[in-house]
């Protein structure tokens, strides 16, 4: 990610770099940094004969914004053609773009980001000054490298930025060989490596090095992303059971030598160099220490044994300082979803916590890419029919059963939130978010056309919502859920993509005790028939039927996640 060297603009000697960022001269003691009223982020990520794409960040440190307007001017004949994320408009030289409608608010120490295509022809120069709302920006020097705009390691802003994504084949073809799959089944999803035998290829699957080779052939000659699940934490998802993992409580030294370093060999084979490898962190580990342990309800024996000997925060920090230590590898580190963190109680404890493990044994926040929210989850991606400012006959809807006092009341909403929160706590302002959407369509027969009656908050909430699930917590095997938006990069502000993380497909866990050598215990959550626990308020948990051990096939539920995806197919 890009690192933002804080200057005034007045003192820089500004050149065109060959990255396509600008680069700044800075001035040996850049006094008055914390006067610097904004910074802007210009990078060039992709560029041909006649033409090139622009991928623009503004972080905004004066008051608060509900609007903003970013102007700059070119020196050639550099013209705009299209834009996204910003009202982008032209005369001559000079180019305007402000907010559109849903991104006008620009909180202290916030930021947004949108994007360009223009044409050009001769020298393609970068612009030199920028301003927000008239007062003179700061220019992120981008700290050096290749294009795209990077980093020392070279490291690109966005991996998936100008990329294809590794299509899984073994997932592909199971979901080909089902009826109507072959409309999914050239999607990228991610690979799971959730146990020790994952990495070599357990029970004669793919292993890591399998993979990669793979996407080497993929590749060809343009960008290729490979997407990683990073998932054998000891004592692995303390606050359920389908997920257990094969490493007890104190296996920290088991999961570095066996587990990280072995991942961390192979992926540092400069066989695999050309490629941008994608890692998920540690699903549902660090947010369980927020909320499931010490004296609240939802708390569990096994989290607090996770939160007293340290060794999520350990395990995390170590596979972060090894993974990132390595140039072409960029680190998400899993951020619950909205339904999870999106509390007051839980969203900056969350934050905090992040930053302990993220700067634990020798990590530091730049082996940190980013945050991915709802992996392997359902939470819808945008709720259209009401927003968490809503009332009904004076009530707030925070007080429907639904939202239960929550911020948010879907995940874009939340990961564009609290990345501002991550980076207000220290992260780098240049880390962007990754959304599960395998899951979270929501589309078919069922799928609401419109608010809900106003009779109640209840009534105007669950008649509208498009998350279907019976209660925010519950987590199995969701009856009536879809596939999501398809992958894609750069989809909205802050957001580097939406991804597939979790193969649709793969089963989240057995409906009943099934016997098995991977580590996978039983959930009640998976049962149908199971009428709940305080994570999901005692409601009953909405699972399939006859599903099969977490990650395994499951039929039913891939058709299911066909027929009730929106975008419908």
């Amino acid at each position: 990610m890009s690192r933002t060297r804080t200057a005034l603009l007045g003192a820089l000697v500004l050149l065109a770099g060959a990255s396509g960022t600008a680069v700044a001269a800075v001035p040996a003691d850049p006094a008055g940094i914390a006067a610097i009223p904004c910074t802007v982020d210009y990078k060039v990520q992709n560029q041909w004969d006649t033409g090139f794409t622009v991928a623009v960040t503004v972080t905004n440190n004066g008051a608060a914004k509900t609007s903003w307007a970013v102007k700059w001017a070119y020196a050639g004949n550099q013209k705009v053609t299209s834009g996204w994320n910003a009202k982008i408009s032209q005369s001559g030289t000079d180019v305007t773009a402000a907010n559109e409608t849903y991104n006008g608010t620009l909180a202290t120490g916030g930021s947004v980001s949108f994007g360009f295509n223009a044409s050009y022809s001769g020298t393609n120069a970068l612009p030199t000054a920028f301003t927000l709302d008239g007062v003179t920006c700061n220019v992120d020097d981008g700290s050096g490298g290749g294009g795209g705009g990077s980093d020392p390691s070279g490291r690109v802003d966005n991996p998936y930025a100008g990329a294809k994504v590794y299509v899984n084949p073994e997932w592909s073809a199971k979901a080909a060989a089902e009826t109507g799959g072959s409309r999914i089944s050239n999607q990228p999803t991610g690979v799971w490596l959730d146990r020790i035998a994952a990495i070599n290829g357990a029970s004669g699957s793919m292993g890591l090095r399998a993979h990669l080779d793979a996407a080497l052939a993929q590749k060809g000659s343009g960008e290729e992303v490979v997407q990683l699940v990073v998932y054998d934490l000891p004592g692995r998802d303390c606050a359920a059971l389908a997920s257990n993992g094969e490493l007890g409580p104190t296996e920290i030294d088991k999961y570095k030598t066996q587990f990280i370093d072995p991942i961390a060999a192979i992926l540092a084979d400069s066989k695999y160099a050309a490629l941008r490898i994608v890692t998920t962190i540690e699903i549902d580990s660090l947010p369980n220490l927020v909320t499931n342990t010490g004296s609240r309800a939802t708390a569990t024996p096994q989290c607090d044994t996770m939160l007293a000997n340290g060794n999520y925060v350990k395990g995390v920090g170590y596979a972060l300082a090894k993974l990132g230590a390595i140039p072409n590898v960029y680190n998400y580190l899993d951020a619950g979803h909205h339904g999870w963190i999106g509390w007051d109680d839980n969203f900056g404890a969350s934050a905090t916590l992040f930053k302990q493990a993220a700067t634990s044994e020798g990590a530091t926040v730049d082996d940190v890419a980013g945050f991915i929210t709802n992996t392997a989850n359902y939470s819808a991606l945008k709720e259209n029919n009401f927003t968490i400012n809503d009332t009904v006959n004076g009530t707030s809807v925070r007080l429907s059963k639904w939202i239960d006092y929550n911020r948010y009341v879907d995940e874009l909403s939340f990961a564009q939130a609290f990345r501002n929160q991550l980076v207000s706590v220290g992260f780098n302002s240049g880390i962007g978010m990754l959304i599960d959407t395998s899951r979270n369509g929501w589309g078919g027969t069922a799928r609401p056309t419109g608010p809900g009656a106003t009779t109640s908050v209840d009534t105007y909430v669950n008649g509208g919502r498009y998350d279907r699930r019976i209660h925010v917590g519950n987590w199995c095997n969701q009856a009536g859920a879809g596939l999501g938006e398809r992958p894609q990069a750069s989809p909205a502000t802050g957001i580097d993509a939406y991804v597939w993380m979790k193969p649709p497909g793969e089963s989240d866990g057995s409906s009943s005790a099934i016997a098995n050598d991977e580590g996978k215990g039983f959930d009640r959550m998976c049962d149908p028939t199971y009428t709940g626990n305080p994570r999901n308020n005692n409601n009953m948990s909405g699972a399939l039927p006859n599903a099969p051990l977490s990650g395994h096939w499951f039929s039913a539920q891939f058709q299911q996640l066909m027929t009730n995806a929106y975008p419908p197919l």
